[in-house]
């Protein structure tokens, strides 16, 4: 239950008074519960997601890792084709900087954006799914086309691989 302020039937502790309880019942209202910030964290992992999947799949686009310090947030792009994320002199990426910060309200230079190549492409499923769609918007065959990556898959020392 909220406080409510003193009543006639209720006191504070001994050594105490009912400010403090004002005070810290207000710093607590401040401060987001815990659901509310897993919440919050999974929404804007999703957005970004969908935003960089959007913007950078023709870039071998396979995840992001976000990684919060106090200082600043730190964005991870993996993608196969770092040079393409980067652009000419990391302009894209300074572009993609700043779309992210607008978008989702950060201060200025509180976010950072970095790319990082897939070690190994064959082994990255999201990779794998976007050279299937391009194959296939190109108009070649589906069975072609999937036979195309899992061969591709299993040359680079995979056990098994499915295409759904």
């Amino acid at each position: 239950s909220r406080f409510r302020g003193p009543t006639p039937h209720t006191r504070p502790p001994p050594g105490k008074d009912w400010s403090d309880k004002v005070c810290s019942a207000m710093a607590s209202q401040a401060q987001i519960s815990k659901k509310r910030k897993f919440v919050a964290d999974g929404v804007f992992y999703a957005e970004l997601n969908e935003f960089l999947m959007r913007t950078l799949a023709e870039d071998g686009y396979a995840g992001v890792e976000v990684r919060v310090t106090p200082i600043r947030t730190e964005i991870i792009i993996r993608a196969t084709r770092t040079r393409e994320v980067l652009g000419e002199k990391g302009r894209r990426i300074r572009e993609l900087t700043a779309v992210v910060q607008k978008r989702f309200g950060f201060p200025e230079n509180s976010v950072e954006l970095f790319a990082e190549r897939v070690e190994n492409r064959a082994a990255c499923a999201m990779a794998q799914c976007e050279s299937l769609r391009y194959k296939l918007l190109g108009g070649l065959a589906v069975r072609r086309a999937c036979y195309g990556v899992v061969r591709f898959i299993m040359e680079n020392g995979a056990k098994g691989c499915e295409v759904i």
